[in-house]
């Protein structure tokens, strides 16, 4: 085992011109210049991270008074889906890490905010979500390790067999037991900064695809303030329902729409080079069918993610079955038709283009990283929480 040692903090430079989306761009030019490298070796993305701090973006969601973009919901799926096109590893960094400051915009105490939101919007930290257990995986509403309240503060003692970017985190928000529970799903969000904390390492991080989000297991342990719990001690249920949820599902979908977006254009681009005019014949039934299936289901996303933005944007009671069961839809869908486009651009361009390495069109890193849309809490999962919520939905009402 390996203790982690905090990289150095880059300060923030006030946003460029452009808004939120030149900032991004400038991220994504960032990520696409050591994209090879980070996929081969399987390496945290450190250069866009850096980036992120240099520009802002990591303060998109911190309102304007704490020094923050003040971004919305909006500006951060075009934010994502932008990432996408260029590494989705990046796009999902970014997604996870506007989850968990919205969780503390919405549900933290006004010290918190305070102390932390500040130095979100200056670039000097990068949060990761430790919600994975090794006897619970990745589901969210119970938990095993139990914080221990002593001396007014709070002790942590947390293992976590998978959590993006942790190695190069600043800080943390760790689901764990309220002190004195009773019940495993009397679950607390609490944020730990990595100066309060002993962090080792277990394990590598060699997976098929999704490589440079370097989602290695990690022990936490350490102590922290008591103002430190997000939320109230035990309801981890209504920051899920309120902000972790939606938020994920959304930007998750967001990042892999990106991805397949990104795919299609890289195909279509290098079907109409001028070094392709006579190796490709683009009136082809077959090609022109194959690219007709990709854009349709490209569409179907776009058209549901924009209809669940809007929904989660004016709705004021986010746990009613409906939707609910909009929100499931969402990623269940986007994970399943990315993944198909970019299955289907394979089997369009062939075997040179499509299944080996080196091609521009990158299609075998998009189909290895989209590959694990539909297990980033599991479709299986989803489906069995949908049946349930159907049987609470007789009338089968739409928003």
């Amino acid at each position: 085992m390996n203790a982690i040692a905090s990289g150095p903090a880059v300060a923030a430079a006030p946003p460029a011109p452009g808004g939120a989306a030149g900032l991004t761009d400038r991220v994504a030019a960032v990520a696409a210049e050591h994209l090879d490298r980070t996929d081969r070796d399987a390496v945290f993305p450190v250069e866009a991270l850096d980036e992120m701090r240099r520009t802002g973006l990591l303060g998109l969601l911190v309102p304007a008074e704490y020094g923050g973009l003040g971004g919305g919901l909006r500006d951060t799926i075009e934010a994502c889906t932008s990432l996408g096109r260029v590494d989705m590893s990046v796009a999902m960094i970014f997604a996870m890490h506007c989850q968990q400051v919205a969780a503390v915009v919405r549900h933290g105490n006004e010290r918190l905010r305070t102390e932390l939101l500040p130095r979100i919007a200056d670039g000097r930290i990068y949060l990761a979500s430790v919600t994975t257990e090794a006897g619970k995986g990745g589901h969210l509403l119970t938990a095993e390790a139990a914080l221990d309240a002593t001396g007014g503060g709070l002790d942590v003692d947390r293992f976590a067999p998978i959590v993006t970017g942790g190695a190069h985190a600043d800080g943390f928000l760790v689901t764990m037991l309220a002190p004195g529970a009773t019940s495993p799903h009397q679950v607390s969000l609490v944020y730990a900064h990595r100066d309060r904390l002993t962090i080792e390492q277990t394990g590598d991080w060699q997976p098929l695809g999704m490589r440079a989000s370097h989602s290695v297991a990690l022990r936490l342990r350490g102590r922290v303030p008591e103002h430190h719990v997000v939320g109230e001690q035990g309801d981890f249920r209504t920051i899920v329902t309120s902000v972790f949820g939606p938020m994920a599902h959304l930007t998750w979908a967001a990042s892999w729409l990106g991805t397949a977006a990104g795919a299609l254009s890289r195909v279509l681009r290098m079907l109409r080079s001028p070094d392709n005019r006579n190796r490709v014949d683009l009136g082809s039934e077959l090609l022109l069918t194959r690219l007709s299936q990709a854009r349709r289901r490209l569409d179907t996303v776009h058209a549901l993610l924009a209809q669940t933005e809007r929904t989660v944007s004016r709705s004021p009671d986010l746990s009613v079955p409906k939707i609910q069961l909009q929100l499931n839809a969402l990623k269940i869908t986007a994970a399943e038709e990315c993944f198909a486009v970019v299955d289907g651009l394979i089997e369009a361009v062939g075997m040179r283009h499509g299944y080996l390495k080196g091609s521009p069109t990158r299609l075998e890193q998009a189909l290895r990283d989209l590959r694990s849309a539909s297990l980033n809490y599991s479709n299986d999962r989803l489906h069995l929480a949908d049946g349930k919520l159907a049987l609470l939905d007789p009338g089968v009402r739409f928003v």
